[in-house]
């Protein structure tokens, strides 16, 4: 078992937060883009990014 500060992290495209890796991305981990859907339907509408 790993712990969670071992995991892999990339930075969102959208919202340039960092996120890191989840068992359900481990089949294509690296076309892994955005760290959520929300993040990744406001990139393809054009609203701007997601910045707080």
């Amino acid at each position: 078992m790993r712990k969670k500060a071992d995991l892999p992290e990339k930075t969102c495209a959208a919202c340039r937060r960092p996120f890191t890796w989840r068992k359900k991305w481990e089949k294509n981990w690296s076309e892994v883009r955005y760290c959520s859907d929300r993040c990744r339907r406001a990139r393809h509408s054009g609203v701007g990014r997601l910045v707080k």
